[in-house]
């Protein structure tokens, strides 16, 4: 009895082994029998068929995976696993940011006969190179790489060049051809393909997804309102030199952000070279004491609460004493004044005693329903908190009743601004485009009639108040100025010298509640006076008249026809004057 153990086969392998032997055999019978020719043909015979079945396998496995396969559809280069982002474009479909094909330039010393030769062409042909990196690659012994983005026309040129041992990989960038425009809203992405700031990283999700796809990411952006916004925004910056300034155009229906700007800018083809100032998004990540903007909502909740009507009166003779402060007019009128001319003065007096008849609870709630005290509900995740009153006593009530106490950043009073305006409805921001006709339905905060009272308060203030200069003709424009004095640590107080000084526009502000409204905020952050404001940098003189630039510039894009208005200040039964 053999103690071997039987050893197990597969079919497949014994057939095979059978085969084989079956040839071998056969090559020996030829041998044996003197027809050493067929010995030959039969050898040549089992070759050719073992490569021609070798054949046969690759070709069907190419065929497959080129038919199959869908890496790198319809293009020489695939671009690596989960780097890939899809297009983003504005609202008519202009191009934002693309990946683009881009080469990566790799130097091998073994390849190379004069180091220094190498060196000096590189050089010459790309002066931006990195010649630390250079150097130590040249003096290794292996290939290394030496930089990354050359562009085609880059790859050729030193391609042409001859150099041995210098070689090139392809590689996807991402790639911003309009610079600068729009950068913060925009944003930008690493090398790796992750969004890091802007829409680029809100919607990183969305814009990984379509990565390799032909279907665009489309943001809220009009390119033409962006440029007319950043255009004159630079403008009243180069004149005023501020620390910071921002722009902001948005639809007031449907909460789309339009156009947005934040100075200093920044290019993110290179937001690696920006400073943190430059790319700070003032618009979301800023916040700020807002001065008498404020006052649209403390007029708006004393309406909505029946605290005030339009008619009510407020006195301004005298300083208003609250405790152990004592408040006053900037533009002192020493007089009797009615709801609207304690808006179109910007009374603090009279804005104080309204806050003070609403009372703590109800306008702290309020402000909580307007978004005021939470932030900016939209996609950035630049969206900063804002500081607002550990106690609503009556000290925070008046304060912020005027804006100052509490700051927020110029998205949230965006946001706030377009509840006031839209109907009474509280309608988050967004950089997406929406389909057109929609109109998202937000929480209501005040009634419709106070919405339109406030349109109407807000246009009379234009005509005979302090928003004079933000006129544009014929598109009954509203508004309120704003001028916040900053909190100083060195003086433990408020400083004279440095404000915040603003202007919130809407236009137009005739027609029905649902006519398509566009609102426009201008912030400059410590702005100088000139010679041509006599030395005031308020929100009247230094953003007013911005304001009403960009509005005048932008109607036409946004479909605002111009058009001769009656003009009636409300509480008076009389026309006064007409619009151009």
């Amino acid at each position: 009895m053999s103690l071997a153990h039987p050893t197990f086969e597969a079919p497949a392998w014994r057939w095979l082994k059978d085969k084989v032997w079956g040839l071998e055999h056969a090559f020996e019978r030829a041998r044996a029998s003197g027809r050493a020719e067929d010995d030959t043909r039969i050898r040549i015979f089992f070759v050719l068929a073992v490569f021609a079945t070798a054949f046969m396998v690759l070709a069907i496995g190419a065929t497959r995976a080129a038919i199959f396969s869908d890496a790198g559809p319809g293009s020489g280069y695939a671009a690596p696993v989960g780097a890939a982002r899809a297009d983003l474009v504005d609202r008519n479909g202009a191009m934002l940011a693309a990946d683009l094909l881009h080469y990566g330039l790799y130097v091998d010393p073994r390849e190379i006969w004069d180091a220094e030769e190498v060196r000096r062409n590189l050089i010459r042909t790309f002066p931006d190179i990195n010649r630390q990196r250079l150097n130590k690659v040249l003096k290794s012994d292996r290939r290394g790489f030496v930089a990354s983005g050359l562009t085609p026309e880059q790859r050729s040129t030193i391609h042409a060049l001859g150099l041995p041992g210098v070689s090139f990989e392809p590689e996807e960038r991402r790639v911003y051809p309009l610079g600068h425009t729009a950068a913060h809203l925009i944003g930008f992405a690493d090398t790796g393909g992750v969004g890091l700031a802007g829409a680029e990283r809100a919607l990183n999700d969305t814009i990984r997804a379509g990565g390799g796809g032909t279907t665009p990411v489309a943001l809220s952006i009009d390119l033409r309102v962006q440029a007319a916004l950043e255009d004159e925004l630079y403008k009243a910056a180069a004149e005023f030199a501020p620390k910071g300034a921002v722009g902001i155009v948005t639809n007031v229906h449907t909460g789309e952000i339009l156009g947005m700007a934040s100075y200093p800018t920044f290019d993110p083809n290179q937001a690696a070279k920006a400073g943190d100032d430059a790319r700070l998004n003032r618009a979301a990540a800023a916040i700020y004491e807002m001065g008498s903007t404020f006052k649209a909502f403390t007029v708006a909740i004393g309406l909505d609460t029946g605290v005030a009507t339009p008619s009510s009166t407020f006195d301004a003779r005298e300083p208003f004493k609250l405790g152990y402060r004592t408040i006053h007019d900037y533009h002192a009128t020493r007089k009797i004044l009615t709801l609207v001319e304690v808006f179109q003065n910007s009374s603090n007096i009279g804005t104080a005693k309204l806050a003070e008849s609403i009372g703590g609870e109800r306008l702290s709630r309020y402000f909580t329903n307007l978004g005021l005290t939470r932030p900016a509900q939209v996609e950035l995740m630049e969206s900063a908190r804002p500081l607002t009153p550990r106690k609503w006593d009556m000290d925070a009530v008046a304060s912020t009743s005027f804006g100052h106490g509490m700051n927020v950043s110029p998205l949230a009073v965006t946001s706030a601004m377009g509840a006031l305006l839209n109907g009474g409805y509280l309608v988050p921001l967004t950089i997406k485009k929406l389909d057109a006709g929609q109109r998202p339905k937000g929480q209501r905060v005040v009634s419709e009639q106070t919405s339109l009272q406030m349109l109407q308060i807000m246009r009379a203030n234009v005509i005979g108040g302090s928003g004079k200069s933000a006129d544009a003709p014929g598109l009954s424009v509203g508004g309120k100025t704003g001028t916040g004095e900053k909190y100083d640590p060195a003086i433990r107080g408020y400083s004279n010298d440095k404000q915040v000084s603003s202007f919130a526009a809407v236009f137009p502000t005739a027609g029905t509640v649902e006519q398509d409204r566009y609102f426009v905020l201008i912030l400059m952050d410590e702005p100088h006076g000139t010679a041509k404001t006599y030395g005031f940098s308020t929100g009247g003189w230094v953003a007013a008249p911005a304001a009403g630039r960009v509005i005048d510039r932008i109607a036409p894009f946004l479909g605002v026809q111009r058009e001769a208005e009656r003009i009636k200040i409300i509480g008076d039964d009389k026309p006064v004057g007409n619009g151009h």
